[in-house]
């Protein structure tokens, strides 16, 4: 728990930025720390600092702000997994799965994940550090990562890092460095990426492959956005929405008798197939559905999303999640239910309206995460800067064209027998919906000869599951199934 050595890399530089802030370019902070992981104590090194992005030339054009976790006295580091990790946004910080879930240390915050005073943190005593090694990346103008400027104070061009391709490859560039520099060649290694970061580590996959010649064990999604349907909408991703509908319903019991009474894993399978085997087709059908079909169809809808059958025929049965964050309590209590976790209340200035004035669960993760992860970089971590830290950074405009990352994924798999997929998602994620997950995992591999190397798990929480104590064990319990599950055993590397 207490930091015993600390020493500064003297291959440090700094550069002097606009408004003469340093930002650090190449330095490395070290602290040593102990811990009790399911029962066992042990001690563990944190490395903290700041790698550079090269150009074709060799000149750091970028620096991005890392963490990274070993534990000691481990004899043979060529068996124990490397994961790397990130978060979303795009443009989103890694402090979310660093203090909150898989980290040696997370927030205080209730069982439920709601914030408590004072800010700060406490010891993780189910993080997969016992298991594995782990390295938190923020992208670039995330945490404290930011461009560089040249030797004539000018910034580089935004396009090469803020897009869905760019980002994949200076990423994967960058990642080379870190396991040479770290000398992990030989580890088994993972990537793991929420909301966002589920799209950038599906192509991050086939890029580390390729042009980097790393083959990974595994790739986590968690919370993933495919925006092959969030971007793209229709009957797909409408029906996709409805089991989302029916688990936030559930947890506010505003359904009927017959489902309330149930447990929500029994109820969920019943709502998944109406959704794929009747509101698809009847979507699809638009405006030359049959009268009789449509009544029918919103009256099932109605028992499987506690709304109105009104409504639901207000929208043509396409009901945007927006409008329903609005609408579920409002003739109940009035309030509005959260978009990334819709066990989170918010209170509107009007109870009239299409959708929330804002996001209840984001405004209180805000609340305990943001003094929390400043506090802890720079007292344990002792990373010392006068750089804000952005827990969302200036990415926009964000370049969407040429999103081939899915097929990535399902190329990467067909080159390397050993790569397996996980998923895990939250029943209560308004935002990337559990049930888009699962679609999205079934159209990975459209053969069907892979669909043995994926695995879901799903959660009684919203987008951070990890946040609720319960799901935080439990998720944590599943990262090192899969990491059993996804170890070669000495096997070779062959179908």
């Amino acid at each position: 728990m207490k930091k015993i050595c600390n020493y500064i890399s003297l291959i440090s530089l700094f550069i002097v930025s606009g408004q003469s802030l340093k930002v650090p370019v190449d330095t490395l902070v070290t602290t040593t720390h102990s811990t009790t992981i399911k029962g066992v104590d042990f001690s563990y090194t944190a490395e903290t600092g700041m790698q550079p992005v090269w150009d074709k030339e060799g000149f750091p054009i970028a620096s991005l702000f890392y963490t990274y976790y070993k534990r000691n006295n481990i004899k043979n580091k060529g068996k124990r997994p490397l994961i790397i990790s990130f978060n979303g946004g795009p443009g989103s910080a890694s402090v979310w799965m660093h203090i909150a879930y898989t980290g040696p240390r997370i927030l205080n915050v209730d069982s439920e994940g709601y914030p408590v005073q004072p800010y700060g943190f406490k010891n993780n005593p189910y993080s997969i550090l016992d298991e594995a090694d782990i390295v938190f990346v923020n992208p670039v103008n995330t945490g404290y990562s930011r461009m560089l400027p040249d030797s004539e104070g000018k910034l580089p061009k935004r396009e090469q890092f803020f897009g869905i391709n760019e980002d994949i490859k200076y990423l994967a560039a960058w990642i080379n460095t870190f396991v040479s520099r770290k000398n992990r060649w030989e580890s088994p290694k993972y990537i793991i990426g929420e909301s966002y970061g589920g799209t950038r580590v599906m192509g991050l996959s086939l890029e580390l492959q390729q042009n980097q010649w790393m083959y990974l064990n595994g790739v986590i999604l968690v919370s993933p956005a495919d925006y092959k349907v969030l971007r793209v909408g229709g009957p797909v991703s409408s029906a996709l929405n409805l089991p989302y509908f029916t688990a936030t319903a559930w947890y506010h019991n505003q359904l009927p008798e017959a489902l309330q009474s149930k447990d929500l894993a029994e109820i969920l399978p019943e709502s998944e197939d109406f959704s794929i085997n009747t509101l698809l087709p009847a979507l699809a059908k638009g405006g030359f559905i049959n009268n009789s079909e449509k009544i029918k169809v919103s009256e099932k809808m109605a028992y499987y999303s506690g709304l109105t059958k009104k409504v639901i025929l207000q929208h043509n049965l396409d009901v945007p999640n927006s409008f329903f964050w609005k609408e579920l309590l409002r003739d109940k209590t009035g309030q509005t239910v959260g978009r990334l976790d819709s066990r989170y209340i918010g209170i509107d200035k009007k109870e009239s309206g299409e959708r929330p004035d804002y996001n209840a669960e984001l405004s209180s993760w805000l609340h305990s995460f943001t003094p929390a992860i400043n506090h802890y970089v720079k007292s344990e971590l002792n990373f010392k800067t006068d750089l804000k830290y952005n827990m969302f950074g200036p990415v926009q405009p964000w370049n969407n064209d040429d999103d081939n990352t899915r097929n990535d994924l399902r190329l990467a798999m067909a080159q390397n027998p050993y790569l397996k997929v996980l998923n895990q998602s939250g029943y209560y994620d308004g935002a990337t919906t559990y049930f888009n997950a699962k679609y999205t995992l079934s159209q990975i591999d459209p053969s069907g000869k892979m669909k043995d190397r994926f695995y879901f798990k799903g959660y009684k929480s919203g987008h951070m599951m990890y946040l609720r104590k319960e799901d935080l064990v439990q998720a944590n319990d599943d990262l090192r199934e899969f990491l059993n599950n996804s170890s070669t055993k000495g096997k070779p590397a062959k179908y």
